[in-house]
Formats: structure tokens, C-alpha cells, sequence
């Protein structure tokens, strides 16, 4: 994103998002759908006597964080109209407990990623029910009584209706993520280090053909970088803006689609920022695909594989870690089920020790299933048992927590 738009926004960030529009122009005389709705008045938590330590850099929390899990199809479940439905459960899911999150620090494991879809719980002005935004609150106090990190995000909310990385998509695009986390952060603005804010999961142009392949000579994805750009840098103005501990909050900044590659690319910008040593880059990275993901791919954990891991992680160390301070969390990964225990024991043992070599935190995903069904190995990726706080697979979880 040019710089000028770039510092505007900064300026801007609490204005009327329609004002702040109005001076962005359409670039090269393409239109942009409006969206014009006032922003609303929201829950703002009391300030408190200030706790936490945020005098420490990002490299030394992102180590402290070590490893995790992610909470997945639970608060991020959501559909794509606004039905009567208890979405925390309507993706197969059992309601999260404070027993199923302490099972979880029990474990060894020291950080719980808590995807959140607000989409289906806001109106026309990207209000959050009242509802909702507490029960994602009592799921981050129960991981908070439990001396976790947690990472809360926006997840499934990348739409055309909702949030949407491209120029046409513009205005609609700030007014929903500057709302959304300016609710979110004016909430938990008196949580301490434990909590970190990560502003975008997977940014991307759905329905495109490059959807999630990041290239650096297509021109449609090198606008959406520049508009991943944008929002990156006014999600982070707009939490600074909310006070409290908000002005140092740590934070995860997410490229296209998370694509460890999209980071590296020079299309990519780590927004600037009003606290010092704060930010953390967010990438996903189930590699090797055709071991980790593909269905049916390959079963077997190889040295090619292992040779992927090195590439993409040597070279995030190699521009962000060392080059700039910022750590890497390594939001999501993991292995499918393929009926290959072994392999995927040696593959958590080696992702997991070669992640910690250059300081990052692996993040692994969780999505409740792991039965093969019909042959099929299409994103096996439960773990943990999460009704009597068990684990499938207990090497596993060893693999990960006995580095």
C-alpha cells in the first residue's frame, strides 16, 4: 500500500470510517463498494491499575510460549446465514470447559490459539452481540486461570460480505476490522502479556484460483497484499488507541494467506508501530503438504520432507528473526491421519525441535476429527480428546512436549 494511504490511516484510525474513506480514493478510476453505516457505541472495560510484564521484547514471549493448540471448529464455527443455532457446538464440537482448557496446561503444553468467527454475531454497523463477545471472554478467562498465553483472532470472517482483501472491497473491508477489534481490544484492554491479539487468520481472495497459493508475479494477489497491508497497520492503530495495556499488547501480523512464502515476499509489510518490540509474524505451515494435508498424498515422513521444514523456516529465521527481532508463531500445522503413528511422531518430534532452534512457537490445529472414514485422510487433524481431557494419540502430544 502506498505510504501516504498508509500514514492517512494511521492518522485516522477514529474517525468515521466513511470520512476516512472519502480521502482514500479508488486507485487507477476503479470503484469501490460503499459502505457507510455509523459505527455504533461499545462496551469500553474500566480501567484498571496496570499488571503484566510488557518490558520484555517479543523474542523473549514467543520463546516463553513455547508450544500450543488450537481450539478449532468451536468459536470459530459459523454459517453463511445468521441461523438460531448454538455455533460454539453446530461444527460437532463439545461447549469448551474450564476442565477441558486446564486438561490442555496439564499437558505441558503452554499456549492455546482461540479462533473466533464474529461474522453471524454482528449487525449491519459490525456490533458484536453482547452474547457472544462474553462467552468468548469466559473461554479466554478459563485459559487465563489456567496460565496460558491465548491468541484470539477473527477467523472464518474473510468474505465479500464481510471482510475482503481487494480494492473494490475497500471500504467495507476497514469499517468491519477497525469495529471489530476496536470492540475486541476496548474489552480485554486491562488483560496482561498472557493475552496476544492476532488481527487476521488466512487473508485471502476467497474463490480465487490462487486462493491459497501465494505468487508474486499475479497482479490480483499483489493488491490483496497491499490491502492485507492496510489492515494489518489499522487493526494495529486502532487497538494502540483503545489504552490500558492495549498500547503495548503484543501482536501477531498475518501476510496472505498466512503463506510462509507471501511473508517472505517484498509485497509484504510489517505495519509500523507506536510501542516498541511488539510484533510477531503469524504463518501457517502444514508442510510437507503431500505428508501433512494431501489426501491421500504420502504416508511416510521422509528426509525430502524434512528438508521443506528447513527451507521455509531457515528463511523466516533469516529475514524476520534475525534480520528484524520479530519472532514467528507458527499459527497452525499439523499432520492428518493416515493411519501412520510412527511417521507422524518423528514428523512432530522434527517440526517442533527445528521451530524452537530459531525461537518460534508452533501453534498445532485441532479440529476435533480423527476417525478414517471410508479411506478418506481429508484433514484428520483431533488430538485431543477434549470430553474427558484425553489425548487419541498420547505420543503425540510426547512428541511435542518432551523437546
Amino acid at each position: 500500500m502506498p505510504n501516504t494511504k498508509k500514514v492517512l490511516f494511521s492518522i485516522f484510525a477514529f474517525l468515521s470510517i466513511s470520512l476516512i474513506l472519502n480521502c482514500g480514493g479508488g486507485g487507477s478510476g476503479s470503484e469501490t463498494e460503499p459502505y457507510d453505516i455509523p459505527e455504533e457505541s461499545y462496551y469500553e472495560a474500566p480501567l484498571n491499575p496496570l499488571t503484566g510484564n510488557f518490558s520484555q521484547s517479543a523474542k523473549t514471549l514467543v520463546s516463553d510460549m513455547k508450544y500450543g493448540w488450537n481450539l478449532g471448529n468451536t468459536l470459530d464455527a459459523n454459517s453463511e446465514g445468521n441461523i438460531n443455532t448454538d455455533y460454539e457446538t453446530y461444527w460437532g464440537q463439545p461447549k469448551t470447559t474450564q476442565a477441558m482448557i486446564s486438561g490442555i496446561k496439564t499437558s505441558g503444553l503452554k499456549t492455546i490459539r482461540i479462533p473466533v468467527s464474529c461474522h453471524n454475531h454482528v449487525n449491519e454497523a459490525f456490533t458484536i452481540d453482547t452474547e457472544w463477545i462474553e462467552r468468548v471472554q469466559e473461554v479466554v478467562d478459563y485459559a487465563i486461570d489456567s496460565d496460558l498465553y491465548v491468541i484470539i483472532n477473527i477467523h472464518h470472517d474473510n468474505s465479500e460480505k464481510w471482510y475482503f482483501p481487494d480494492d473494490y472491497h475497500s471500504a467495507k473491508s476497514q469499517a468491519f476490522v477497525s469495529r471489530i477489534w476496536k470492540q475486541i481490544a476496548l474489552r480485554f484492554r486491562n488483560y496482561d502479556e498472557h493475552l496476544v491479539f492476532e488481527f487476521l487468520n488466512e487473508p485471502r481472495l476467497t474463490g480465487y484460483a490462487n486462493e491459497w497459493n501465494w505468487n508474486d508475479s499475479d497482479a490480483k494477489l499483489s493488491e490483496a497484499a497491499d490491502n492485507i497491508n492496510l489492515l494489518n497497520q489499522l487493526a494495529i492503530d486502532t487497538v494502540r488507541a483503545t489504552g490500558g495495556n492495549n498500547d503495548k499488547r503484543f501482536v501477531m501480523i498475518t501476510p496472505y494467506v498466512a503463506s510462509p512464502w507471501a511473508a517472505l515476499s517484498s509485497k509484504f509489510q510489517m505495519p509500523d508501530d507506536s510501542a516498541t518490540d511488539k510484533l510477531i509474524l503469524s504463518v501457517h505451515a502444514y508442510t510437507p503438504y503431500n505428508f501433512a494435508m494431501e489426501n491421500p498424498g504420502i504416508a511416510a515422513f521422509s528426509d525430502s520432507g524434512k528438508s521443506d521444514i528447513d527451507s521455509f523456516m531457515s528463511q523466516l529465521n533469516s529475514k524476520f528473526v534475525s534480520s528484524m527481532n520479530i519472532p514467528v508463531v507458527i499459527g497452525e500445522y499439523g499432520a492428518t491421519n493416515k493411519n501412520n503413528n510412527t511417521d507422524r511422531v518423528n514428523y512432530f518430534k522434527y517440526y517442533v525441535t527445528k521451530a524452537h532452534s530459531y525461537g518460534m512457537c508452533p501453534i498445532v490445529w485441532d479440529n476435533g476429527k480423527y476417525q478414517i472414514i471410508g479411506g478418506s485422510y481429508a484433514e484428520l487433524y483431533g488430538y485431543y480428546k477434549r470430553t474427558d481431557q484425553t489425548w487419541y494419540f498420547p505420543n503425540l502430544i510426547n512428541a511435542i512436549t518432551d523437546y
